[in-house]
């Protein structure tokens, strides 16, 4: 029977082309914590790893670039790429969401925003969304009183609104897609379970694989949580699979940590040389100690 990292890697396959937003994950989850910059054959040999070609690669990261996610430095012939100012402020915020805890406790109310018709509203509404905020009606989001506003949202018009009513859990349900977002969670756990049970047997994973293992794990994660609001436990379901979800995430991801780390220690490169040691950041994540 295939090993599970097998059948996930066949999985991403079958998806349509998502090599730049896996490049994203790389960089936000293990070259940021190790100064931020790496060199393009690092990348390419990782990629290779998937059976991904190195031109398509190439093309994902000139993408990047043009689009303002990526700078390159050429150093002769080496070309050594770090996330430009729009994309760590982006993974900045998407960071918190991925690895720190839910928020705790709940003081019932929303946060409510008013955004105009005005030329910066589409960035508005891609911060917004990026920052967990939901939008029930045009040019009106909401999120649960304490989630910080997005600097391209600071001139909207703000509202603090109640939500422990039937008015309010009809505004949670038009905000957000829960039902949907419950499923991508299931879908999630469906797919990295049986590696846990692999891990848990002891099923041996090279460096290379664990890896592997470790960026794809986060990318899809990542897929899902990113649009969950992070809702305060009073406001979910009981059964809501989210917790769960992340419970799995972080047992995987504290067993991947130290070979995966190693595997960026033999193989990890910047214009400098080896890539530095990571960061304490990564002692935080998901709580994991080592």
């Amino acid at each position: 029977m295939a090993h599970p990292l097998s059948r996930i890697v066949d999985q991403l396959k079958r998806e349509p082309s998502r090599t730049g937003s896996i490049v994203i994950t790389v960089f936000g989850d293990a070259i940021v914590p190790r100064g931020g910059s790496v060199w393009l054959g690092t990348l390419l040999e990782f990629f290779a790893g998937l059976d991904i070609d190195s031109g398509v690669v190439r093309t994902a990261m000139s993408r990047l670039a043009a689009d303002g996610w990526l700078t390159r430095e050429k150093v002769g012939r080496n070309s050594f790429y770090r996330l430009a100012a729009k994309g760590r402020q982006t993974f900045e915020a998407a960071t918190r969401h991925i690895y720190d805890p839910p928020p705790s406790g709940w003081t019932g109310w929303f946060e409510l925003l008013l955004i105009s018709n005005g030329e910066d509203r589409d960035a508005a509404r891609e911060a917004l969304g990026n920052a967990g905020f939901g939008s029930p009606l045009p040019g009106v989001w909401v999120a649960p009183s304490g989630v910080a506003v997005p600097e391209e949202a600071e001139s909207a018009i703000r509202l603090e609104v109640s939500a422990e009513d039937d008015a309010g859990r009809r505004l949670l349900s038009a905000s957000w897609p829960l039902e949907r977002i419950a499923d991508a969670y299931l879908e999630f756990m469906k797919m990295f379970a049986p590696l846990r049970r692999a891990i848990g047997r002891g099923s041996g994973l090279s460096d290379a694989d664990a890896f592997t293992a470790r960026v794809l794990l986060i990318h899809s994660y990542r897929r899902v949580v990113l649009r969950d609001p992070l809702l305060p436990d009073g406001l979910l379901p009981a059964d809501w699979p989210g917790r769960a979800a992340r419970e799995l995430c972080g047992e995987i991801y504290r067993a991947l940590l130290v070979p995966s780390e190693q595997w960026l220690d033999r193989h990890g490169t910047n214009e400098k040389g080896p890539l530095p040691a990571a960061r304490k950041v990564l002692e935080r994540r998901f709580g994991v100690a080592h």
